[in-house]
């Protein structure tokens, strides 16, 4: 952590003021969360959490011995009908806390070992993440920490971050607009999510890798492969490799099932094939991308 508590308690503030009418995302849904009244994401004021601990399903840059420390934060500011964990994002499962209890779980992340903080769907919450902050940083507090996000992300947000986040992976999850408003309902996803990566990248540059192999600082990017090449994968490369870096460390994720409410959308309502996945892959490299996650 490279920001005092003092600091981190400035930063803070600065983001609660923005809860009063809500601009945390590109929503700006303009809502009073400061009073409780749920924004998009159905979150008011306090974090909301529906799990955590050490996680070893990570990328194997964020693991190592210990494990990547998830934190779940319940909602989200995108509602993709396909979200494989959709009873957190959408019916918004989880607990809510103050600030000194979502420390103490930082705290708890730390003493097992676990090798960064990493907050999963933190967006959102940001003003009572870094809140939690400042008070476990005061207690001697200092793993890196993950922005684990979904691409849809406000720049200015992101500046008051500058120097608190270690890892930014955000999901670059579309290419098309109409496509993105259709499966996630966000009409501006694509300005929005690649003005946000070019400023994580612009804090935190190319991904820096230890000699334990472990991510220490930089950018990693996700990208989601879906059926029918409605991802829009060559066009999200292109903008990586011409706009960001070809040194970005990149996911080409073949995970994809229907989920959710996938079903009701027939080009999504099935798994993605091999060869989708290693022409996706097969795209990246080609343009320039060559930095993979395994």
């Amino acid at each position: 952590m490279r920001l005092s508590p003092n600091e981190l308690r400035s930063r803070a503030a600065a983001l609660r003021q923005r809860l009063a009418s809500c601009d945390l995302c590109p929503h700006a849904c303009g809502v009073d969360r400061a009073r409780g009244e749920p924004g998009r994401c159905g979150a008011g004021a306090s974090a909301r959490v529906a799990s955590f601990g050490p996680h070893f399903g990570e990328e194997s840059v964020l693991v190592g011995r210990g494990g990547s420390g998830t934190v779940f934060f319940s909602g989200c500011n995108l509602g993709c009908v396909f979200c494989q964990n959709w009873e957190i994002s959408q019916r918004r499962e989880g607990t809510d806390l103050t600030d000194a209890e979502l420390a103490a779980i930082f705290f708890g992340i730390a003493r097992s070992g676990c090798a960064n903080l990493n907050l999963v769907t933190p967006t959102h919450q940001a003003s009572a993440i870094v809140a939690a902050l400042a008070l476990a940083v005061d207690g001697g507090f200092d793993l890196p920490i993950v922005w684990n996000c979904g691409g849809y992300e406000a720049a200015d947000v992101l500046r008051l971050l500058d120097g608190i986040v270690d890892v930014y992976m955000p999901d670059l999850k579309f290419a098309d607009d109409a496509i993105a408003e259709r499966l996630c309902g966000a009409a501006d996803y694509v300005d929005a999510a690649r003005s946000a990566v070019r400023e994580m990248h612009r804090q935190v540059g190319d991904l820096t890798i230890d000699e334990d192999g472990i991510a220490r600082r930089g950018l990693l990017v996700r990208h989601l492969v879906l059926p029918e090449g409605l991802a829009g994968t060559q066009d999200v490369a292109r903008f990586l490799a011409d706009e960001v870096s070809r040194d970005t460390f990149v996911n080409v994720m073949d995970q994809y099932r229907p989920c959710h409410r996938a079903l009701e959308h027939h080009a999504i309502a099935r798994p993605t094939t091999r060869s989708e996945h290693a022409s996706a892959k097969r795209m990246a490299r080609d343009l320039g991308l060559h930095r993979f996650a395994e």
